[in-house]
């Protein structure tokens, strides 16, 4: 297998999480750079990082990278890759493109610059004049930044937060990259008891049972690079094996979710059941001044409501205060919370002892993080 330049892609702020992820896989030869971190892996690495990261959006393979400040300098630039060693000629290969403080600002010119220029890179290997683009998929992305051309191809297709569990949405949902990111972060582990009472349609308890039992998020999916030939059948096999092992079903889970909205608690109770997880979760429709957790030293990770998200502050803030008082009353316990209320320590009655800006898509919030006592060792 050959030693490639690959692209974990993510969302602002989470990139350290990324690189952790990564190394925890076996990849730490990385450059964290914003909003993506750059790694070396082989063909192998592509099928094992699309299952296993949890915070990333999407793995690109970095075909290269130059500096194209004239469009004559981009196209030139760009044939000159290797096009041939991944697109077949029936491949389908479309362009999408983003520039920003570069001298070439028309996305649109430069995805025509991009097309045209990996039409005649492939036209010297296969000799045609012609590509009818009937067969798999391969995208491509160029992305100008400070001049630079920077260009990838995406193994992953639609966005890694699609884990395959979600067939019904709520207003406002959570992306599963984000939930779990916020459970990660509060460094939760599986023998301690975790609840979320804002919990919508469950996706911080589904992905923290998905990290309690060591379950890659992406076995229920597929991937653009599966159809891929330089990424046979029985690669994403092995890739998959190796999940499938991993996985550690007999580890007892304490983890439930509630909700004022009973329809919310419908699509959460759809999503546990769809990822295999409908014993091991528990649901209810209830408000969060009646929410009762149940043991000691647990994590209380949420997303409360908010007025930029859901368009009521006064709610907002009502439910910001009960949720303080329901702290309140959980003294062993700790609590994560993601919110860009910047009064939310008032609320909760005192001041959070880490807090992390996050953006909840455009939205920025603080990931405040509220530490109770350590769990007594046994």
């Amino acid at each position: 297998m050959a030693e490639l330049e690959l692209v974990a892609a993510c969302a602002m702020g989470l990139e350290a999480i990324v690189a952790r992820e990564l190394k925890e896989l076996g990849y730490a030869e990385q450059t964290v750079e914003n909003g993506r971190v750059v790694f070396r892996g082989d063909e192998l690495a592509v099928a094992r990082t699309n299952l296993w990261l949890r915070t990333a959006d999407r793995i690109l393979v970095r075909m290269g990278q130059f500096t194209a400040t004239t469009f004559d300098e981009l196209f030139e630039g760009v044939k000159a890759l290797g096009w041939a060693g991944w697109i077949p000629e029936d491949a389908q290969f479309p362009v999408e493109g983003r520039s920003h403080k570069s001298q070439l600002s028309s996305v649109p010119a430069c995805q025509g610059i991009v097309k045209k220029a990996v039409v005649e890179s492939l036209k010297q290997v296969y000799g045609t004049s012609w590509f009818a683009e009937t067969g798999p998929r391969y995208t491509i992305e160029v992305s100008l930044l400070n001049d630079v051309a920077t260009l990838t191809l995406d193994t992953t297709g639609p966005s890694l937060h699609k884990r395959g569990y979600r067939k019904l949405v709520t207003e406002a949902p959570l992306k599963e990259t984000l939930a779990a990111a916020l459970v990660l972060l509060s460094r939760w582990s599986p023998q301690r008891p975790l609840y979320d009472p804002f919990c919508g349609s469950g996706t911080i308890p589904i992905e923290a049972a998905l990290i309690g039992w060591n379950i890659a998020p992406g076995l229920r999916r597929e991937f653009a690079a599966e159809a891929w030939d330089r990424l046979p059948p029985e690669l994403w096999d092995d890739a998959r094996d190796e999940a499938y092992d991993a996985v550690r079903d007999d580890v007892p889970l304490d983890i439930a979710g509630s909700d004022i909205d009973s329809a919310a608690i419908d699509v959460a109770v759809a999503a546990a059941k769809a990822a295999g997880l409908a014993r091991e979760l528990r649901f209810r429709v209830e408000p969060v001044a009646a929410a009762k957790p149940r043991g000691d030293y647990g994590a209380l990770i949420t997303n409360p409501p908010y007025g930029e998200r859901l368009g009521d502050q006064r709610e907002a803030e009502r439910a910001l205060r009960e949720l303080g008082q329901l702290l309140q009353q959980l003294p062993t316990w700790s609590a994560f919370v993601i919110s860009p209320a910047r009064q939310l320590e008032h609320y909760m009655g005192r001041k959070s002892d880490k807090n992390r800006k996050l953006f909840n898509g455009r939205i920025e919030t603080h990931f405040h993080q509220f530490f109770g006592p350590l769990p007594p060792r046994t």
